[in-house]
């Protein structure tokens, strides 16, 4: 079976098969990667800082920087997105796949509005337009748990706090309904009480709309406790990949082994896992 070939059963929301990141000096960043996220799953991707887990996560939106080329299959939700020109890549994000970064300071446009920067791609996507998409924004805001959220579309992101303004982001990602979100070290900005915060309202939303999530973090004990399956990456390859509970508690590799003895509170997060 070649990459071009479908993938045998029923097609996964997400499939990723022998991706490949490679710079224009010729240095490879991910190295023959593959993976699956079905509908309704959650995937954490966990690494060091440099494990290639978060340019895996660009390529799967096709959102390489310059200088940066990959190779393989990435299927997302039926499309080929590794040498797909932008417009079919602009239709797939949002629709099919949003994603979380992890500085919303960086990700938001820091000279527009917040409830202009939720209204593009819900406009776009919908077709809403006026009162209605007024009435939109303050209802992606509401679902995220935001306080007074007029005043929060009418501010800018610098005049709202950091967790505010990743809730402002995440209510961007799931405005437009996708079957995918991705979130890339979505808590690692905040402090540690907001991020307990952050984290209990995404599973929330994710449960809610029944949604795929592909959870990006360098915190063992965060994606033990958000997620079904685990594909642990060093040095851009794959080094294990199993059920969470099985991966955490009797993990393979030497790495993961290490990985499992330097989380902290992993045992708490174990216990405080809802049954799926």
């Amino acid at each position: 079976m070649t990459l071009a070939d479908p993938l045998p059963g029923p097609a996964p929301l997400l499939g990723v098969r022998g991706l490949t990141v490679r710079t224009d000096d010729g240095r490879t960043l991910v190295d023959d990667l593959s993976f699956t996220v079905d509908s309704g799953e959650r995937l954490g991707l966990i690494g060091e800082s440099g494990s290639g887990k978060s340019l895996t996560t660009l390529a799967v939106l096709g959102l390489l920087p310059d200088g940066m080329t990959a190779t393989g299959s990435v299927e997302l939700a039926g499309t080929q997105v590794v040498g797909a020109p932008e417009k079919r890549l602009t239709a797939v994000r949002g629709r099919d796949a949003a994603v979380v970064f992890q500085e919303p300071l960086t990700a938001l446009d820091p000279l527009t509005r917040l409830g202009r920067q939720i209204a593009g791609p819900l406009a776009r996507r919908t077709g809403l337009k006026g009162r209605d998409l007024r009435a939109a924004v303050t209802e992606a805001l509401v679902r995220v748990r935001l306080p007074e959220p007029d005043r929060i579309a009418r501010a800018f992101p610098h005049e709202v706090s950091g967790g505010q303004r990743q809730r402002v982001a995440l209510a961007m990602a799931l405005a437009c309904e996708p079957a995918l979100l991705i979130a890339d070290e979505p808590t690692t900005a905040l402090d540690v009480s907001v991020q307990a915060e952050m984290l209990d309202l995404l599973d929330s939303l994710v449960r809610e709309r029944e949604m795929a999530v592909l959870f990006v973090s360098h915190d063992l004990a965060v994606v033990a406790g958000v997620t079904d399956r685990v594909l642990v990456m060093k040095d851009g390859r794959a080094v294990e990949e199993g059920p969470v509970l099985d991966v955490v508690t009797a993990p393979r590799a030497e790495y993961t082994r290490a990985l499992v003895a330097g989380a902290r509170k992993l045992e708490s997060a174990l216990d405080l896992r809802s049954p799926r």
